[in-house]
């Protein structure tokens, strides 16, 4: 006999049925139609295990605040820096700008996105690469290779020195009409190229689409400074700096970190990616020069270990996670067990999927990148609770501090950047072998 694909008045009344006289039921639905599914199923339990006193607790700087923009990567790259730069100088609090890193990288994005359009100028407009590439030329988002390949190149500047503007506060225009220049410059490139013209003819023409872009950007962000002026004084008002530097100059003196030394660690358990393995991902970058993002895979406990060993040495620890899994916005608490959704509804929701299945369905990646800053650790020294500087402003969370569960960083942290020394021979071995290219669409090609 066979089963008709349609839904039968048979099947949806059993379903009514089963649910028509469950106690359970009827609390479950009057709760979540009052607050919302997320409210609903808020434990209590998970709020109160968010301790704000932790055994290693770095202290950073007032907390910044992204605003209606992507740049989390930005931020976060920027709070290790910042985090330096307060220590180096007896400082309470001190900023970066973020504007000045998101010039630079849109600049720098054209330019990659554009030398992509020529490298695949014989590939079908109609094709699956060309669809991707023309997708999102200009997104917000990033990953820390691509930030380290920015400062090396650009320097950082104080805050200051390049303040946000209304378009780096909310980039949703900046982005929509640049977007649409770089997809008009594409198909100049592609009719060029259709019509016989050579690489270097194309990248003539490609030089003339980059002033337009530094035109634009110009107009936008304001011009990022060659050098400037600044003053610092510290928590005594002693002056502490006081000159004219370039943006390259600054970094080197008061940040005084070595770039190379810090590499990313992801934690991707899918059949498709062997640990002990160096990833990059097909057109995934933004300088040229630097050539796209290089990480090694690894099981979630060295990603945890090499966290807190970073940590102990008294430096914060960049990191990508899915941060909406788990999430308790108000109460600025990430834990699985803190939003039960499959005791409200009596489903497997949560417990339908694993990590890995997870990212072979669609389901899970990285979306945000974070600082953190500090961690608790149990009787024999592994962590279980992660105090995660955010940049969302001082009004989220805990005075603009997120607290995470052990479990949360096992089933949602993917992607970890801390100094190689932390790493083992082997795994550093594997981080250093010739890399093997994902797919641009892999889901550890998401952009923070």
């Amino acid at each position: 006999m066979s089963v008709s694909a349609a839904i039968s008045a048979e099947q949806t009344e059993a379903a009514r049925l089963a649910c028509a006289d469950e106690h359970a039921f009827q609390l479950a639905q009057n709760a979540t139609t009052s607050t919302g599914i997320r409210k609903a199923a808020r434990t209590m339990s998970s709020v109160a295990h968010a301790t704000t006193s932790f055994d290693i607790q770095l202290e950073q700087g007032e907390p910044t605040n992204q605003q209606r923009s992507g740049r989390c990567w930005m931020f976060a790259s920027l709070n290790t820096m910042r985090f330096r730069i307060m220590k180096k100088l007896g400082l309470k609090t001190f900023e970066l700008s973020q504007a000045y890193p998101l010039f630079w990288d849109k600049y720098e994005r054209a330019n990659w996105f554009f030398e992509n359009i020529i490298s695949s100028a014989n590939e079908p407009l109609n094709g699956r690469e060309l669809a991707f590439l023309l997708f999102d030329p200009l997104c917000d988002g990033g990953q820390w290779d691509m930030f380290r390949s920015l400062v090396k190149k650009y320097g950082v500047v104080p805050k200051e020195a390049m303040p946000e503007t209304a378009n780096s506060c909310n980039t949703a225009d900046l982005n929509k009409y640049l977007t649409r220049y770089l997809r008009s410059g594409a198909k100049q490139l592609r009719d060029a190229a259709a019509a016989g013209e050579s690489v270097d003819e194309l990248r003539q023409l490609k030089a003339e689409l980059l002033q337009g872009v530094y035109r634009f950007l110009s107009i936008s962000l304001g011009e990022p400074p060659q050098s400037f002026d600044v003053r610092i004084r510290d928590d005594k008002n002693e002056l502490k700096v006081s000159g004219t530097y370039t943006p390259q100059q600054f970094f080197s003196e008061f940040v005084d970190m070595n770039l190379d030394d810090y590499i990313s660690i992801i934690n991707a358990p899918t059949q498709d990616k062997p640990y002990m393995r160096s990833y990059t991902v097909k057109y995934l970058g933004n300088l040229v020069e630097d050539g796209g993002v290089r990480y090694v895979n690894l099981p979630i406990e060295a990603l945890k270990r090499v966290a807190v060993a970073q940590l102990k040495d008294g430096l914060p620890v960049w990191f990508g996670s899915d941060v909406d899994q788990g999430f308790l916005r108000d109460d600025g608490v990430l834990d699985p067990a803190g939003v039960d959704v499959d005791t409200l509804f009596k489903l497997p929701i949560e417990a339908g999927l694993d990590k890995a299945a997870r990212l072979d369905y669609g389901e899970s990646l990285m979306t945000h990148a974070m600082t953190i800053q500090g961690v608790n650790l149990d009787a024999e020294g592994a962590p279980v609770l992660w105090r995660i500087e955010n940049s969302w402003g001082d009004d989220h969370g805990k005075k603009g501090y997120d607290i995470g569960s052990e479990l949360w960083f096992d089933e949602y942290v993917y992607q970890v950047v801390v100094d190689k020394k932390y790493l083992t021979a082997d795994e550093l071995k594997a981080y250093e072998s010739e890399p093997i290219e994902l797919a641009p669409w892999d889901p550890m090609g998401a952009l923070a």
